[in-house]
């Protein structure tokens, strides 16, 4: 089974002195998690949800405790499992692995495999275009 990945990358302005919450803000935002039209913050509050719940969360947990509609959550969840942020095993949602560092290293090596596809296939062009000249 291929798995379909959309991940985003924005090279973001960070402030020098940033408290916690700031951090995963500016961090959702480099990943760019947190769209400017989610003005009540909902993929933020579900993204640190995931952090907090090591043991998985269903989508109707995630809607009661953050007081947003079911279909608000499943889609953000969807955004964040295309993304490769979060799995679902279960009907349960988990970030990709237990801890963040590990999610952007987990990340760095997708962004590997992805450019590392990238250049075969640039290399396969480029060497078909120039047996055409």
């Amino acid at each position: 089974m291929i798995i379909e990945r959309k991940i985003t990358l924005i090279k973001a302005r960070k402030k020098a002195e940033l408290n916690i919450n700031e951090e995963l803000l500016w961090l959702g935002n480099s990943l760019g998690l947190f769209q400017k039209r989610d003005k009540d913050k909902s993929c933020y509050r579900i993204f640190l949800e995931l952090i907090k719940n090591k043991t998985g969360i269903s989508s109707d947990e995630l809607a009661y405790k953050l007081g947003l509609t079911r279909a608000t959550i499943i889609h953000h969840l969807k955004n964040l499992i295309k993304a490769g942020i979060v799995v679902e095993e279960s009907n349960r949602y988990y970030l990709r692995v237990d801890t963040l560092k590990g999610l952007i290293e987990e990340l760095r090596r997708d962004v590997d495999n992805i450019l590392d596809d990238l250049e075969k296939i640039a290399s396969h062009v480029d060497e078909f275009l120039s047996k055409e000249k």
